[in-house]
């Protein structure tokens, strides 16, 4: 089995503006994702906001610079992450269609396979 890293991302002010009744389809979207993954999910959780990051860069001399936040050109930053095993990258992709920021006009996902060092 590998391991894929599902990375969630969205445009925080459209999940800000969700009504309750959106939020419990998306809620229950991921419910459903959960169900479908079972223990083929290693980890998972929701991010605070972009805007609650950290970041650190070394300038051109090596001094380490710290920032608010991460410097981002695009409304969309990383929300949440999923981390799964799986036989392979089209297993990942049928699941991962249960999640509602796959079909949301502000958000998508993410694939990457996590690269095995052992």
């Amino acid at each position: 089995m590998a391991k894929y890293m599902v990375l969630i991302y969205g445009d925080a002010q459209q999940w800000d503006a969700m009504t309750d009744e959106q939020w419990r389809a998306h809620d229950a979207a991921h419910e459903a994702f959960v169900a479908r993954a079972g223990a083929q999910i290693i980890d998972g959780q929701q991010l605070e906001l972009a805007s609650a990051a950290t970041s650190l860069r070394s300038d051109a001399l090596g001094q380490l610079n710290t920032t608010d936040g991460p410097f981002l050109e695009t409304k969309e930053a990383l929300g949440g992450y999923y981390l799964l095993e799986a036989t392979d990258l089209d297993e990942v992709m049928s699941m991962v269609t249960l999640l509602p920021e796959v079909h949301a006009t502000h958000s998508g996902v993410e694939i990457r396979p996590v690269v095995d060092h052992g």
